[in-house]
């Protein structure tokens, strides 16, 4: 089981080496205001990148493809105790670090800032597949020994992460989640019956917290207030409309020069529209969709359960939040706040979004072995 003597698909190695690769072409650009405004140095952000992020990551990635998928499935059950572990340490005096009442990061010597959902994306999906993996289909459809466990161990990780409160990273685990459930043999009802419950958990929380209910006042009416709630997506969507079919050109946004919030963040959808165009935001949603393509080849190709759900579930992740993050910037959704995959400022998401890719990567050598 995940024999590493073959060789690793190449293609999606591409696929994924031209988005991160454009992705620190674009932060270059759109972060370059913000880094001289905030620490005189115009190029602070897409450095700090690099070497908490892309360093870091290429290592990951080479590590993981080089490691037996076999071995996650093995210690499934440590990897669910860390999952836990990680998120209640942002609750931890001393090594929380957040904004206002949000406490989804922690701080590590005071030197960079490390956030603990991204790691449980990957870590909480081995538990996941490791635990489907060990069940048969009608396992996985009875209600009591399918169903019930399933929502008990998502609900405690869900619960865990409202609470810091990161409810964007919340929604992708939980879709990502269901993917897996619904390909793992759960009936098309639960899924159904499970996305109502979801929807319903969140607009009880959207009455529980006003800046969540503003957003989706934002999102319902966009033209309320551009001043105040409205200031953001009015903003995205004048950069996105400004840059036309082909842009205002590379560097040349106007948006950046502290317009539009987070642009190095969650809004860098937007600087791509405005300064690279239509057609290049365009391809770059081809993009995503040519490696979610490839990454489902791969898991067709496996006949291990486990890697199999592994795959199908790494894709899904990176695919969901991707195209959750472009929906919010042209107002299709409200906003989340979650990075755009592989291109947004985040140096714990990159490496550890790489991290996952190696993994496929890792399957995709078993496969070629075979």
């Amino acid at each position: 089981m995940g024999r590493s003597s073959g060789s690793i698909d190449y293609v999606l190695l591409l696929i994924v080496g031209v988005i991160i690769l454009f992705g620190l072409v674009m932060l270059l650009s759109a972060s370059s205001p913000s880094g001289y405004a905030n620490f005189a140095d115009s190029y602070y952000l897409v450095k700090h990148q690099v070497i908490f992020g892309l360093i870091p990551g290429v290592s990951l990635l080479l590590v993981f493809s080089s490691i037996p998928y076999g071995f996650w499935r093995r210690h499934a059950w440590n990897l669910l105790i860390i999952s836990i572990a990680l998120l209640v340490l942002v609750f931890i005096p001393g090594l929380s670090a957040g904004i206002g009442s949000a406490h989804s990061w922690i701080s590590v010597g005071g030197v960079f800032s490390l956030q603990p959902s991204e790691i449980v994306k990957l870590t909480f999906l081995f538990y996941l597949c490791a635990w489907l993996a060990g069940r048969d289909r009608h396992s996985v459809r009875n209600v009591h020994t399918g169903l019930v466990p399933f929502l008990l161990v998502l609900g405690m990780i869900t619960l865990l992460m409202v609470m810091q409160p990161d409810v964007g990273t919340m929604a992708v685990i939980a879709s990502m989640s269901l993917v897996v459930y619904f390909v793992a043999g759960a009936p098309i009802t639960y899924v159904f019956g499970l996305l109502a419950a979801g929807f319903g958990s969140l607009a009880l929380l959207i009455s529980f917290a006003p800046y969540r209910a503003a957003r989706l006042t934002t999102f319902l009416h966009p033209e309320l207030d551009p001043q105040g709630i409205g200031y953001h997506i009015n903003q995205a969507l004048l950069a996105i409309g400004s840059g036309g079919f082909f842009g205002l050109g590379y560097g040349h946004s106007r948006q950046k020069f502290q317009y539009l919030p987070e642009v190095s963040g969650d809004s860098i959808f937007a600087i791509i529209g405005e300064e690279m165009g239509f057609v290049i935001a365009v391809l770059i949603i081809v993009l995503f969709l040519f490696f979610f393509w490839r990454v489902l080849k791969i898991a067709n190709e496996t006949t291990d359960a486990f890697a199999k759900y592994t795959v199908v579930g790494i894709g899904a992740w990176i695919t969901i939040q991707a195209f959750v993050n472009i929906a919010s910037m042209v107002a299709l959704m409200p906003m989340t706040g979650i990075p755009l995959p592989f291109i947004s400022y985040g140096g714990t998401s990159l490496a550890i979004s790489m991290a996952a890719i190696g993994v496929v990567l890792n399957v995709s050598r078993s496969n070629s072995a075979t």
